[in-house]
C-alpha cells in the first residue's frame, strides 16, 4: 500500500478485512499511540483465583472473543458503520437478543455495564471506551480516530439474570481519510509511556494458562501506589494479529482483597487459543490519571516460539 492513498469509507472496509492487527490512538479513555501515548481521566501465581474475571474470553482456556457479531442469540447493531478520520463523532450501537429487541439489563462488571475496545487493523490505534447506555438500549460514546483504514469494536457484557455468560461481540467500523497503514509494532520486553516504563516478564503460551507480570516504575523508582481503576490495579486486553481474536483477563487479585499490592507489579493469568503475534494493551491508574502499555508479544506452543516480548513507544 502507498502512504497518501485517499480511500473512500467502503475502501476502508476492504482494508478491515484483508488488514493485520491493531493499534493506539488519541480518545475519551486509556489510549496508546505510536508516537507516544497519552493520559487519560496482585500478585499471584499462574493457578491464583481470577476474582471477578472468570468467564472472560483468553482465560483458563476460554476461547477468543470479537470474532463473531452473533453469538448465544445476542447481536451487535453498529448503527454508526462508517467514520472519518480526525473528526469526532458520536459512535451508537445496540445489543439485541434473539427476539430483535434491545437489551436493557446487564450485570456491572468491573463497575461499568459494557466495556468498549476500538483497534485499527494494523493495531497502531486502541480505546479502552465505556459508552452511556440510554433508556431504550442505545449506546453512545464519542470518539476521535486519527487515521483511515479498517476497525473492529468489541462490546464487551454481560446480560442480565441467573446462569448469564459473559460475550465480547465484534463489527467492523471503516473510518475514511488519507489511508498510510503502520508496520506492527517490534518485540521488546519494555515499554515507556507518559514518562512510565512497564517491563513485561512470562511468555504467552497456546493452549495453556501461564503467567504474565507486568512492572510500572517511574524515573527509574518502582511505583508502589497505583491507584484502582475500574476494581483493578490494572486492565490488560490482547488481540491477535490477522483477525483480532480478543481475549480480556483480569489481574490476579484485587484491592483490598489483602495480599493483592498496589504495584509495582501486576499478574496476569492469560491463554491464547492459538500460536501467532498478539499485541497486549495494558491500562493501569496512578496519580488520578489512566496510561496505557502496548506490547507486542508472541505465543507459541513449540520450544523455542514461546517469547513474551514489549515494544517501546
Amino acid at each position: 500500500m502507498h502512504t497518501g492513498l485517499r480511500i473512500t469509507a467502503f475502501a476502508a472496509a476492504l482494508a478491515a478485512t484483508f488488514g493485520t492487527a491493531y493499534g493506539v490512538g488519541r480518545g475519551v479513555d486509556p489510549i496508546v499511540a505510536e508516537s507516544g501515548p497519552a493520559p487519560h481521566d496482585e500478585h499471584g501465581e499462574p493457578a491464583a483465583r481470577q476474582q471477578e474475571g472468570e468467564g472472560h474470553a483468553g482465560h483458563d482456556g476460554s476461547p477468543a472473543g470479537g470474532l463473531e457479531i452473533s453469538a448465544n442469540g445476542y447481536t451487535l447493531d453498529l448503527a454508526t458503520p462508517r467514520l472519518q478520520a480526525g473528526r469526532r463523532a458520536e459512535l451508537r450501537f445496540t445489543v439485541r437478543d434473539s427476539n430483535g429487541e434491545a437489551v436493557t439489563a446487564y450485570q456491572r462488571e468491573h463497575d461499568k455495564e459494557l466495556h468498549l475496545v476500538l483497534a485499527s487493523r494494523d493495531l497502531v490505534t486502541y480505546r479502552h471506551l465505556h459508552p452511556t447506555r440510554a433508556a431504550d438500549g442505545t449506546w453512545s460514546t464519542p470518539v476521535d480516530l486519527p487515521a483511515a483504514g479498517g476497525y473492529r469494536v468489541f462490546a464487551d457484557f454481560t446480560p442480565a439474570g441467573k446462569g448469564a455468560e459473559n460475550l465480547t461481540l465484534g463489527a467492523d467500523l471503516a473510518v475514511s481519510g488519507r489511508y498510510a497503514p503502520a508496520p506492527l509494532p517490534a518485540p521488546g520486553c519494555t515499554v515507556r509511556t507518559d514518562g512510565y516504563e512497564v517491563e513485561l516478564a512470562g511468555t504467552l503460551r497456546t493452549g495453556r494458562a501461564s503467567e504474565l507480570k507486568l512492572k510500572v516504575s517511574r524515573a527509574g523508582e518502582p511505583v508502589n501506589d497505583l491507584q484502582p481503576h475500574l476494581g483493578a490495579y490494572g486492565h490488560l486486553v490482547a488481540l491477535r494479529s490477522g483477525d483480532l481474536a480478543y481475549l480480556h483477563v483480569h489481574p490476579n487479585g484485587e484491592p483490598g482483597d489483602g495480599t493483592t499490592r498496589p504495584g509495582p507489579e501486576i499478574s496476569f493469568t492469560a491463554t491464547a487459543p492459538s500460536d501467532g503475534t498478539y499485541r497486549l494493551f495494558l491500562d493501569f491508574r496512578h496519580r488520578g490519571e489512566v496510561h496505557t502499555a502496548a506490547f507486542t508479544v508472541r505465543a507459541g506452543s513449540a520450544p523455542g516460539t514461546e517469547h513474551a516480548e514489549g515494544h517501546g513507544h
